[in-house]
């Protein structure tokens, strides 16, 4: 008993003293940033407040995690809510998802309802749909299988791992993949998809040293079958005015031999083409593109002059039919990216509710509209925002950031810090093991086949086929006083002049 006793009295001893130790080295360490703090001039409140101050910033780091798992609503947080995530997280896994008890939607003024069917078509009435031809039938021309595809993402801009996942994707859902402004890289010709080709305002893998088209760089790009189309980009959501922007933490050298550039250095694009500086040169860059590629060619922007959109269609009109744009991807003032300056991102641009709608009239107008295709894209990840688009007028929606919803993105905000948790956008080799692409790529099919299949389902309920029989009339948009407004009032659909 006596032995136990001074065992225990010994034991805390020892723990006294590493008490002690542990207190003198924690007071030391106050002293020691207390001076720091005191000294230093570039933050005022560890200035004003020493090493209190210090906490100030510790917690604004934890504060966006607690607001994210804790206190934010489901249909709170931006620029997607925990309702969105969690539908698609949940139909990539399972290939379906319904909801108990009632909708949890709050119905504001721009919130979109659908008009249903007095008599909706019968599912077994379903009619297999063949999505539009893009390109001239009998020249070069592209037959999608898919009206719901994968928008603009790079090699660079997301991990290896990533574009092999929406690659096998893809091919596995029947969609196309767009290769982003990076260039075309190994992975995401890997899992055999169809390809569309962006050649963005630094034209990676296609250009020469002074920033304008090498043509035979481009016709070898295109020996390979999979590439479908080329699209060049003009401007993207997040940043319209300003070309991309690849931090130089994740230019690796496999991403700098694959662009062109130099390794560890930013890949900033320019802020558009040097070789089309006006509609014509813009209509030139079209033809040589085509030609070199054999393939069909569109363009990517993000609406906000409208009358240089008029004046490009009369500058098509006058050189003739044959030199239009194959189709027009029109982005969201709003849409996303791996990084770009707060001003861009947060006030440039038109949204796709007034862009799209506006484009449409414009092409109608013009007497264009079954030249041109449009893909719509830009925050469309829920069946029903891409069913309103197509009510607008869209003949194809594509998603970027609802695929890498489906890639188990988390919306953790560091796309820009190449510190991702879920390996999504990082070229970091422990944080990329967490993403299987075999694994990741059965998601992004199920998230691919689940829109087309709700979209289906919608149009069936509106009385219709399939989403490109969807018109205006189909879209309702909730006013003031809470009564709706047929999307056709709102905007007329204008006739060909």
């Amino acid at each position: 008993m006596e032995l136990i006793s001074q065992l225990a009295m010994s034991g805390l001893t020892v723990f006294a003293v590493l008490f002690l130790m542990l207190l003198g080295v924690l007071v030391l360490t106050a002293i020691f940033f207390f001076f720091i703090d005191i000294a230093q001039s570039k933050d005022s409140i560890r200035r004003n407040y020493p090493v209190l101050g210090r906490f100030r910033h510790f917690f604004s780091e934890l504060g966006e995690f607690f607001r994210q798992y804790f206190f934010a609503m489901d249909r709170e947080e931006m620029p997607f809510n925990r309702a969105q995530r969690d539908w698609i997280d949940i139909v990539s896994k399972t290939g379906s998802r319904t909801v108990p008890f009632g909708s949890t939607r709050n119905l504001v003024p721009g919130s979109v309802i659908f008009a249903n069917g007095m008599f909706p078509k019968l599912d077994e009435e379903h009619t297999i749909h063949v999505p539009k031809l893009i390109g001239e039938e009998g020249s070069y021309s592209y037959q999608p299988k898919s009206y719901f595809n994968i928008s603009a993402m790079s090699y660079g801009s997301l991990s290896r791992p990533a574009i092999k996942a929406l690659s096998y994707g893809a091919a596995m859902g029947q969609c196309w993949l767009n290769t982003g402004e990076g260039g075309v890289s190994p992975y995401h010709l890997e899992g055999k998809c169809d390809l569309v080709y962006q050649l963005g305002t630094a034209k990676f893998g296609a250009r020469n040293d002074d920033g304008t088209l090498n043509e035979e760089k481009l016709k070898k790009v295109c020996e390979n079958e999979q590439i479908k189309m080329i699209e060049l980009k003009l401007s993207q959501g997040a940043k319209p005015g300003k070309g991309g922007i690849l931090p130089a933490a994740k230019v690796t050298d496999e991403i700098a031999e694959i662009r062109g550039i130099p390794k560890g250095e930013p890949a900033i694009s320019p802020n558009r083409h040097v070789d089309a500086k006006n509609h014509e040169e813009l209509l030139d860059l079209i033809a040589k593109t085509r030609q070199s590629a054999q393939r069909p060619v569109g363009i990517k922007m993000v609406l906000g002059e409208l009358e240089s959109l008029d004046s490009f269609l009369a500058a098509i009109k006058k050189r003739g039919l044959a030199s239009a744009p194959d189709f027009i991807t029109l982005d969201s003032g709003d849409g996303g990216t791996g990084a770009a300056p707060m001003p861009l991102i947060d006030t440039m641009g038109l949204t796709i509710r007034e862009s799209l709608p506006y484009t449409i009239d414009a092409l109608e107008k013009a007497g264009l509209r079954d030249r041109i295709r449009v893909i719509a894209t830009g925050k469309l990840i829920t069946s029903a925002e891409a069913a309103w688009a197509f009510c607008a007028g869209a003949d194809f929606v594509s998603s970027a950031r609802g695929f890498m919803f489906a890639l188990g993105c988390i919306q953790a905000m560091k796309c820009n810090e190449n510190t991702c948790p879920t390996g999504v956008t990082t070229h970091n080799r422990r944080l990329q093991r967490g993403l299987d692409p075999q694994n990741k790529a059965v998601r992004v099919m199920n998230y691919a086949k689940t829109m087309r299949k709700e979209l289906r389902m919608i149009s069936h309920s509106c009385g219709v086929d399939h989403p490109n029989q969807l018109t205006r009339d189909h879209a309702m948009i909730i006013q003031l006083a809470g009564r709706s407004k047929k999307l056709s009032e709102i905007w007329p659909p204008t006739l060909p002049s």
